[in-house]
């Protein structure tokens, strides 16, 4: 058959998911298989290729000694849970660019086939850290997926403990996946292959979690702050999110504002006061939509002011120093200002002798005006990894340093395949050498199963033409599973450092992209 155009995320959907459509209408003749977890027992695969997810093997950790020599990994000495990039939204809001999806790889993830099913999946997700225990839980930033309040409100609710409803605007769904709406950009799953007829209805219903057990801390993400994670809010463009006029289609004058690489408030704006550009759907208003300023943010994590610098102590043998890399004005990327400097110097002055976790949202090491960050860093034996998001995949990589080295650690997204979080476990070894272990856990969703919504979040999630398997986003064995060495170095605290003046920033250089990942 001949085609025009390019290949729409529903005919890629309905491509990639073929094998699979027949067995997502109902639960097959075995019924749900038990429920996932820790990948080190169970693990996810499709060997065979037809868009089934199924339970096979554990995986085993892999000795990674780029940095140490492989040793007897002794006591344990703290284990933390790195939970990243829920992405906890509301898919109804006119606030959303699902639209821009349509303009290529770089507003990658503008919209989702699953856009409804991330309470269920963070509830979900709740559910095996607390089965896995750790000391300690962070969510390293993207919480919530653009900026609004009532986002962050059903995000708290499932993380401390209660019932969230993901509806908004009236009971019913209005938005771009209903069946109605042509555009064959979006996913409708009443309709359209793999089918889930009633979908859109049952993913409005209430959500339960029990909420978190272990202390959590949380890091910002740009999504966290900014509309979409590019752009800070503005009156002109909270009207808009609590207004009644959804875009489906947007006029090319709306696409063409992100092809200079970043976004452009004035020129939004004044396209926006113009009135929305493009095809419109009438929609419920809702005020619970408006976007959440960054002091009324920081406060409701926990924080003071409008920044989420923080330290703290994981037992007594782990400092966390946990470091705001985000953009207050526009733009994806991370950025190291004073402020950073001034938390991050002030965090290892006071560790101790104890070893030390940085933690932000942005890759450090790629953020702009980084580099005095990261020759704090490199001076300092204590340092045992740096850990983020944001990519949306699953990476490990060595920093070899003079002081003995550390390891940088991004982690897959909650919200994108394979929608894992990651354990991490502090060993201590012989004379002062460390052991890092990590792995990754799945939430509970049973995959194949359409009663479970979390589970056909993840079947979704792994079909997605750009967030699943063809992305590759879990990365290899050594990527997701492995004991990390570090050589024998002396824990003792150094002399108290002054804070390092910061690198003028390019303003240029803030990064784009609605979606984060690819």
């Amino acid at each position: 058959m001949s085609r025009r155009g390019p290949l729409t995320r529903r005919d890629a959907l309905a491509v990639l998911g073929a094998g699979a459509a027949g067995l997502l209408l109902g639960c097959g003749d075995d019924g749900p298989g038990p429920r996932p977890g820790d990948t080190l027992r169970r693990a996810l695969a499709d060997p065979d290729g037809d868009g089934l997810l199924d339970a096979s093997g554990g995986i085993a950790m892999v000795d990674r000694t780029d940095l140490g020599r492989a040793g007897r990994a002794g006591d344990t000495l703290a284990t933390v849970a790195q939970v990243t990039d829920v992405h906890v939204r509301d898919a109804q809001s006119p606030g959303r660019v699902p639209f821009l999806d349509r303009a290529g790889p770089r507003f990658g993830s503008a919209f989702r086939p699953h856009e409804l099913l991330s309470l269920h999946v963070l509830a979900a997700t709740v559910a095996t850290v607390n089965a896995a225990g750790p000391d300690a839980v962070l969510i390293t930033g993207d919480l919530i997926d653009s900026a609004q309040g009532n986002e962050l409100a059903w995000a708290l609710t499932l993380l401390r403990g209660g019932t969230a409803a993901p509806a908004s605007g009236a009971s019913g769904y209005d938005g771009v996946q209903a069946a109605s709406i042509p555009d064959p950009f979006y996913y409708r799953p009443d309709i359209d292959a793999p089918r889930h007829p009633g979908l859109l209805r049952a993913a409005l219903a209430p959500v339960r979690s029990a909420g978190l057990r272990a202390p959590w801390h949380a890091a910002l993400g740009n999504h966290d702050l900014l509309v979409q994670g590019e752009i800070a809010p503005s009156p002109v463009i909270t009207a808009v999110a609590t207004g009644d006029e959804l875009i489906v289609a947007p006029d090319r004058e709306l696409l063409r504002l992100g092809d200079a690489g970043r976004l452009d408030r004035e020129q939004l704006e004044t396209l926006l006061r113009a009135g929305l550009p493009g095809e419109t759907i009438t929609v419920p208003r809702d005020p619970a939509r408006a976007h959440v300023g960054a002091a009324s943010l920081v406060r409701r994590l926990g924080g003071r002011g409008d920044r989420l610098d923080r330290a703290f102590a994981v037992g007594d043998d782990l400092w966390v120093v946990v470091l705001d890399l985000v953009r207050r004005d526009a733009g994806s990327g991370g950025i190291v200002g004073a402020e950073v400097l001034a938390a991050l110097t002030a965090g290892l002055n006071a560790a101790e002798d104890r070893r030390v976790l940085v933690v932000c949202h942005q890759p450090l090491h790629d953020a702009t005006g980084a580099e005095p960050a990261v020759a704090l860093l490199d001076e300092d034996p204590r340092v045992v990894a740096v850990v983020a998001g944001h990519r949306h995949r699953n990476e490990i990589t060595p920093r070899r340093t003079p002081a003995g080295g550390y390891w940088l650690i991004s982690t897959a997204s909650v919200v994108d395949f394979p929608q894992q979080w990651r354990m991490l476990r502090v060993r201590a070894a012989p004379r002062g050498a460390t052991v890092l272990e990590t792995w990754t856990v799945d939430h509970e969703g049973r995959p194949g199963d359409p009663d479970d919504l979390a589970g056909v979040a993840r079947d979704l999630a792994f079909l997605d033409p750009q967030g699943g398997r063809p992305a590759r986003a879990a990365g290899a064995v050594r990527h997701r599973n492995a004991r990390l060495h570090l050589p024998a170095r002396s824990l003792r605290a150094p002399a108290p450092r002054a804070v390092p003046p910061a690198v003028t920033a390019d303003p240029a250089s803030a990064g784009f992209g609605a979606g984060d990942a690819f």
